[in-house]
């Protein structure tokens, strides 16, 4: 019975019923804003992203404890990695924060519940839940967030590199195919946009948006635009080697990644599928030959 209620705790806090509604962030804590601006930014962010989440709202009056005793260099790299997120559904370094002190109580919580039936394996787990919940969602989004940027970006290089050939300006068209596109990367390029508007120059604009974004494709186009732009060479020509460069070494990856899941393929046949086809084989013939176990043992 207290297994049940330690589990139930823990599993109705990760199946809480969220009411978030997801709007598009554009405000991310490395981009340097004027204040008004800044200020604006947050405040669409607020009418657009509104909190529906019954665990923040619990644990929101927690939130400076929590803060000070992570201190600053580790709320920092929190930040960070919610950055890196992109910040999903509204997820704020507070909310972190109020997320972190309701599943350690309740991981806490139902650890010591365990701990008292003499359960420790299971109370063990629930302290890894407590501690480090919060974090993995943050890990998986941030993992979803790069696989969709790096799926996306040949194509809207491709799609720029038209634009661009057409005779358009990089910035104006930059601006026309990110109205094109939805998700994560659209948001980005709308970010260095606003910054170039506010008067940061291109350069330091995608040195952000690199640092904001744990991408090798990023940092790949980031690097090759900067290279052209210094070389002098057609940007129309610069972003299609750039896409082209991009699907090669995704084709190189699946490659590798096909390599390697072979092995483990094989290693889990061998240890799963060849011992169980072996006592179906073995099991067949004994229940077949109608061998009288009685007799063998001497109990007939």
């Amino acid at each position: 019975m207290s297994i049940g209620i330690a589990l139930g705790l823990a599993t109705l806090t990760a199946l809480g019923v969220t009411g978030v509604v997801y709007g598009i962030g554009l405000y991310r804590s490395e981009v340097k804003l004027p204040s008004d601006l800044q200020l604006a930014l947050e405040v669409g962010r607020t009418r657009t992203t509104q909190v529906g989440n019954a665990v923040d709202r619990l644990g929101i009056r927690w939130v400076p404890l929590v803060l000070r005793l992570m201190g600053p260099a580790r709320v920092n790299r929190a930040r960070a990695r919610i950055d890196h997120a992109g910040h999903p559904y509204g997820l704020t370094v507070d909310r972190y924060a109020a997320r972190r002190a309701v599943y350690g109580f309740l991981g806490g919580l139902a650890a010591l519940v365990l701990l008292s039936s003499g359960h420790w394996l299971l109370a063990l787990l629930m302290v890894a839940y407590g501690l480090g919940w919060t974090d993995l969602g943050i890990w998986l989004a941030v993992r979803r967030r790069r696989d969709e940027i790096e799926r996306i970006l040949p194509d809207f290089l491709d799609v720029l590199a038209v634009v661009v050939s057409s005779g358009l300006a990089f910035r104006q068209a930059l601006e026309r195919v990110a109205t094109i596109y939805d998700g994560a990367w659209s948001d980005e390029i709308r970010v260095a946009l606003r910054q170039m508007d506010v008067g940061m120059s291109r350069r330091d604009a995608f040195d952000q948006l690199r640092k904001r974004n744990r991408s090798d494709q990023v940092g790949q186009f980031v690097t090759a635009l900067q290279q052209g732009e210094e070389l002098g060479a057609p940007i129309g020509a610069t972003l299609l080697q750039i896409a082209q460069d991009m699907r090669r070494t995704e084709s190189q990856n699946a490659r590798r990644r096909a390599a390697r899941a072979v092995p483990r393929a094989t290693g889990v046949i061998t240890t799963l599928l060849v011992p169980a086809t072996m006592i179906l084989l073995m099991s067949g013939m004994i229940f077949g030959s109608r061998m009288n176990f009685g007799e063998l043992f001497g109990n007939g």
